[in-house]
């Protein structure tokens, strides 16, 4: 497999779905001022390493405001046959993929991410190039020491009768969905975004907010108040 290096091209997919079940409308409600799905491509157009943005999106209406707000972004129709609800990311990149040829690292993001900096995703493309081959993908967590059961109330990571601290239990990670890095011969050859031999990449706590419910939502209006006055 080719080593992406220092040179080599990000091309970053940003997956924009016209509607949303669990936050109606959420890729398009204002957020600060402005639509959420506006957040992360402008981070995105200011990440150096990236040089072609694509947003993705089944809303032919939401495919024309990106292009006519973010001038050389790279609108792309989503083919009907992958636009329901229950439709797995991979099968959007495959198709996505075979639109848009890219012979370097593929950054795929979301728009729920809307604090995740440009300044982030450049060091985990960094982490990605320095670590190859021996990881072949990265994708980011949330690191995790609490106490967590099982449905069936069996300790998954600590032992009840031996009590320690939490900052000494053995760290679990949580898979975010803030950030993947791929490569397209990784997702054909698996025929998806996480390779064999994976990164996890920690993303700092304020970057990592994903929203998924109303109340993401709620907190994502007060952090963005909270980061207006600190200016």
């Amino acid at each position: 497999m080719t080593a992406p290096t220092a040179l080599s091209p990000v091309t970053a997919i940003l997956p924009v779905r016209g509607t949303s079940q669990r936050v109606p409308g959420k890729n398009r409600r204002p957020l600060a001022g402005r639509p959420l799905f506006h957040h992360i491509l402008t981070a995105l157009l200011r990440v150096p390493e990236v040089t072609t943005v694509v947003v993705n999106s089944d809303d032919p209406a939401l495919l024309d405001e990106a292009e006519r707000t973010f001038p050389g972004i790279v609108p792309m129709r989503r083919p009907a046959s992958l636009s329901a609800p229950e439709t797995s990311m991979n099968a959007v990149l495959r198709d996505a993929l075979g639109r848009v040829p890219s012979h370097g690292l593929i950054l795929q993001t979301h728009a729920t991410n809307p604090f995740l900096a440009p300044a982030t995703m450049s060091a985990a493309i960094a982490a990605l190039r320095a670590a190859w081959p021996d990881h072949d993908s990265l994708f980011t967590v949330t690191r995790r020491q609490v106490r967590l059961w099982d449905a069936d109330g069996r300790p998954v990571n600590h032992d009840p009768a031996r009590l320690l601290p939490t900052q000494d239990l053995p760290p679990l990670f949580e898979e975010n969905s803030c950030l993947y890095l791929f490569t397209a011969e990784t997702l054909r050859a698996r025929r998806t975004r996480i390779g064999a031999r994976p990164l996890l990449w920690p993303t700092p706590p304020l970057d990592s907010l994903d929203i998924d419910e109303e109340a993401d939502f709620t907190l994502a209006e007060a952090l963005a108040a909270w980061r207006g006055g600190q200016r």
